[in-house]
């Protein structure tokens, strides 16, 4: 069999085509990110209403719809750990529509779930919004005032001690456990639906501690229904200057802050999320939202897409190796 010779023009009309139609679909992108956004967004939240996530959430899509001119509307897809809602992102139109506000937990899941996405591969990250801190609280009629009267009790009561969270795998939760490690006691976790009951009990003096997000515990420090003993950031809190860090108490290393961030798609283009990027960290920074977050207990990061991409490689490996010390299992 023969072939005909194709001929050097003929290769460069071919050549021509292909370029053009490359230019073609690049300037198609490039016109849809300019125009971005023409419609509404949906910002899904996966934990229900009320906490800080939500919070955060709402004070961002306020601004955005200011700013755009287009309706952000946040969505609340609470259940299975936040990765019901997560998943709906991750299996979402990579267009910058449809965007999620996850919190630590989306780089523990792993270690503790099976999971129908991937918390690195599978999604765009725009940025690490904002950080709450763990406070450790007890009754104030507890006999234990200091960090060191807590592990000394321990020590005497091994096991006899609770701490209650708002679930496993939780920030409260990890923390609590991240605490016992590090100080080599032992205490029993008793997992709550919710920091609000796993406050309220501590309040009750049900149980005996908890290292409880700054939102849910702040109102009840600030009205004395529960004593403050250390903080789980590494400088001491705004809302809470007087209480020491966990390295000022004693317990060096165990520093848990559960962040907030933004999420998009794998495959968003781009000058999307760079858009998505730069605007919302422009948003943080307003004193207006600053203010308003900060009653929440809330510390404004604003990181960078990159940051904020090794920063959820880098928890996904720690939080790994403190679920298997602890043998902590998924529910």
């Amino acid at each position: 069999m023969r072939f005909s010779k194709i001929s050097a023009g003929a290769i460069a009309l071919v050549m021509f085509l292909n370029g053009a139609g490359f230019a073609i679909a690049q300037s198609g992108k490039n016109e849809a990110a300019t125009a971005y956004p023409d419609r509404p967004i949906r910002l899904v939240v996966p934990v229900a209403p009320g906490g800080s996530s939500d919070g955060a959430a709402r004070v961002i899509a306020q601004k955005l719809t200011e700013q755009w001119s287009q309706q952000v509307v946040v969505d609340n897809r609470a259940g299975a750990a936040a990765i019901i809602g997560t998943n709906i992102v991750a299996k979402a139109d990579p267009d910058g529509y449809t965007l999620a506000l996850v919190s630590l937990r989306h780089s523990v899941n792993p270690s503790l779930l099976k999971m129908p996405f991937d918390s690195v591969k599978d999604f765009a990250p725009v940025t690490m919004t904002a950080a709450v801190g763990n406070v450790l609280v007890v009754n104030p009629k507890s006999p234990m005032t200091s960090v060191r009267d807590l592990i000394a009790m321990a020590k005497d009561k091994p096991g006899q001690l609770n701490f209650s969270s708002s679930g496993i795998g939780g920030a409260p939760h990890l923390t609590g456990e991240f605490f016992a490690l590090k100080t080599g006691i032992k205490l029993t976790h008793i997992a709550y639906k919710g920091g609000g009951p796993a406050v309220a009990d501590v309040v009750g003096g049900n149980v005996t501690m908890s290292f409880a997000s700054m939102t849910s515990a702040l109102p009840f420090i600030k009205s004395g229904r529960l004593r403050p003993l250390a903080v789980s950031s590494k400088v001491r809190s705004p809302q809470l200057p007087e209480v020491p860090t966990m390295a000022e108490a004693g317990v060096a290393d165990v520093f848990v802050l559960d962040w907030q961030g933004v999420l998009a798609p794998k495959g968003t283009p781009k000058t999307i999320v760079d858009k998505l990027s730069t605007t919302i960290r422009r948003i943080l920074k307003d004193p207006d939202s600053g203010k308003r977050l900060a009653a929440m207990g809330l510390e404004v990061i604003a990181s960078t897409p990159d940051e904020f991409l090794k920063a959820i490689e880098a928890d996904v490996k720690r939080w790994a190796v403190v679920v298997k010390a602890a043998n902590i299992k998924g529910e």
